[in-house]
């Protein structure tokens, strides 16, 4: 897998760039650079008339030659648009050797820098790249974006561009600007620009900036759910709490793709716990929501799951509610719900399971707090929250207590991540199964009759492991993909 590419907006005003080749691809991005006010020097035996006219109007420059290094040598940046392969090479092998950025029209393996697809709206640009490997991918979500983004943004941007230093000198704290930025673009502004109210948009700009005051830095935290680690199972209002955060204290367990939506410029402190390795204490966690939120930041406490489904959430709120420190609650996707789903286990089902019981259970002396007979009835569905530890005692007691050893299971390792895996089998043969595969954590055990049902009716990832149909479902067909 390649290395993503790092995104540069190239200031190019006045600075000389080469374009190699004097056809139509080289009149293209001869016009892009144009747009930039770049000094554009155009090398090719030959012009389009487009390219003639330009150069007749003085706008470019022509040297009438085929492609040689010392032709680099005052160039800030080169483009090859030739299509001949061998003059192309040659383009980025003198760039190369001169730590020049090269872009080759059509070859990304030659090219060091991308020319993405852009969105423009006055001086504010989008720009979408899929680093070379699917340029039409990146076309068409330039299109989807020009519909998306109408002309007022010009309006905002132009705006913004215009009263940026009187914005920092009212609100000279980061913070502070970021705080305005989203009253003001949450309020009527937005609207005004779309009606074309452009004197009425102003006032109310400038009006909003009179009337706000940087207000003293209070600190709040927000105890949030990430889910179980798909990023799309995010809530919105997650999104926006991560969003606002100035620090992050995020579990182990939450995933890369959710972090990847916060805010880039937040601090993030991983506090996760682990079975074994490295674990951040309780009252560790307690210090630091209290410390970052005595500092006037935005905390959001992030964690795996619901924060109130065995997430200590509650006590975490106890502590802040002692403190005084303001708190707001966003609820997250548990595991049981979203590694069923993405299983493909009803957790409830009218003729098999009328209750759902969550149980955790890491360690001998909470399973002596258990209801093992409560635990071991029939029609229910257990979904037991303990990763892979323990599994021998939970069979061993919940068979004693009078559950079938022939009860169906199902293990869900990384549930609702790219790699997930589901094994089924019996409760009699539940710790060998989980041995012989290895599972890992995180990993949630679903245990009673609908857990069989993974087998006829997954449809994420690769089948279950050891999936056999259920004896007790119905004779459904095979699911088949229509066309919309």
């Amino acid at each position: 897998m390649t290395a993503p590419l790092f995104p540069l907006f190239a200031d190019l005003q006045g600075r000389q760039v080469l374009v190699v080749g004097g056809g139509a691809v080289a009149e293209r991005k001869t016009e892009a650079l144009l747009h930039t006010r770049a000094r554009v020097r155009v090398v090719a035996p030959t012009l389009t008339p487009a390219l003639a006219g330009l150069r007749a109007a003085g706008r470019i420059e022509w040297l009438q030659a085929v492609f040689a290094p010392g032709q680099l040598d005052d160039a800030w940046l080169v483009i090859a648009a030739t299509g001949d392969p061998t003059v192309n090479r040659a383009v980025a092998a003198a760039a190369e050797a001169r730590r020049m950025l090269a872009n080759v029209v059509d070859d990304a393996a030659l090219s060091s820098f991308q020319v993405p697809a852009i969105v423009e709206r006055g001086p504010l640009q989008v720009a979408v790249s899929s680093g070379g490997g699917a340029p039409m991918l990146a076309r068409h979500l330039r299109r989807q974006l020009e519909t998306l983004l109408d002309d007022s943004w010009t309006s905002l941007a132009e705006l913004f561009t215009r009263e940026r230093q009187r914005i920092r000198q009212r609100f000279p704290r980061p913070a502070e600007r970021r705080r305005f930025f989203e009253k003001v673009l949450a309020g009527p502004l937005p609207r005004l620009f779309r009606q074309q109210l452009h004197a009425q948009a102003e006032h109310h700009f400038l009006a909003s900036l009179d009337e706000a005051a940087p207000q003293p830095r209070t600190g709040s935290v927000a105890v949030v759910g990430a889910g179980p680690g798909d990023a799309g199972l995010l809530t919105l209002n997650a999104l926006r709490a991560m969003n606002e955060a100035d620090v992050v204290l995020h579990d182990r367990l939450v995933s890369e793709d959710v972090l990847r939506l916060g805010r880039r410029d937040a601090t993030y402190i991983e506090v996760g716990k682990s079975a074994s390795g490295h674990s951040t204490r309780q009252d560790d966690i307690h210090r630091l929501m209290l410390e970052h939120a005595r500092a006037g930041h935005r905390v959001v406490r992030l964690k795996g799951g619901d924060p109130f489904v065995f997430g200590r959430g509650g006590e975490e709120l106890e502590f802040l509610r002692t403190h005084g420190i303001p708190y707001e609650v966003v609820p997250g996707i548990t595991a049981a719900v979203a590694c069923a789903a993405y299983a493909g286990i009803p957790l409830t089902h009218r003729d098999h399971a009328q209750s759902v019981k969550l149980v955790t259970a890491h360690c001998k002396d909470s399973f002596d707090t258990l209801d093992w007979q409560s635990l071991a009835q029939e029609r229910q569905t257990l979904a037991v929250y303990m990763g892979v530890a323990g599994l021998e005692g939970l069979r061993d007691r919940l068979i004693a207590h009078g559950r079938a050893a022939s009860t169906p299971f199902a293990l869900v390792e990384n549930g609702s991540r790219r790699e997930q895996r589901v094994l089924n089998g019996t409760l009699a043969d539940l710790p060998e199964t989980a041995r012989s595969h290895q599972v890992r954590s995180p990993a949630l055990l679903i245990l009673g009759e609908v857990a069989a049902l993974a087998g006829t009716l997954h449809w994420f990832g690769a089948p279950p492991v050891g999936a056999t149909a259920p004896t007790h479902s119905r004779n459904l067909p095979a699911p088949t993909l229509q066309a919309a």
